[in-house]
């Protein structure tokens, strides 16, 4: 009975990016891409090694209450779409100000495009879970 449930989607330790190191080579060997509420850097790793992501948030945003609201919505986003990845990558998510006014659904899709966009998504998968 077990074996029909899906398998549970997390984002542990080695799925983050905590480095100042790792989030300028990020940044600095990687792609950028503009969509909506984000900016995304990504950067392409060897296969078989795990997605890592790295979030950052501007005291622009706001508060510390709706900046730590605005990484829960990155960080969730990239949870649930995590094994829609072509590849592996690490990929720096950067919350813009209009983040503030978003919900879950609007993150979730401005996440999707963006990375439709950037061509980090399979094909058959990211096409059903964007609609």
């Amino acid at each position: 009975m077990s074996a029909a449930l899906p398998k549970r989607l997390r984002l542990g330790r080695a799925s983050r990016l905590k480095q100042a190191r790792d989030f300028a080579r990020v940044r600095r060997e990687g792609q950028r891409f503009v969509c909506g509420c984000l900016i995304a850097n990504s950067r392409t790793l060897p296969a078989g090694t795990p997605a890592r992501l790295g979030v950052v948030v501007s005291r622009k945003v706001g508060n510390a209450v709706m900046r730590s609201r605005a990484r829960r919505l990155l960080r969730e986003s990239f949870r649930l779409h995590q094994l829609e990845l072509a590849q592996p990558l690490d990929l720096v998510l950067v919350a813009r100000q209009s983040i503030a006014r978003h919900g879950f659904g609007e993150v979730e899709k401005d996440f999707l495009t963006t990375m439709k966009r950037a061509g980090l998504l399979n094909a058959e998968r990211g096409v059903q879970s964007a609609e």
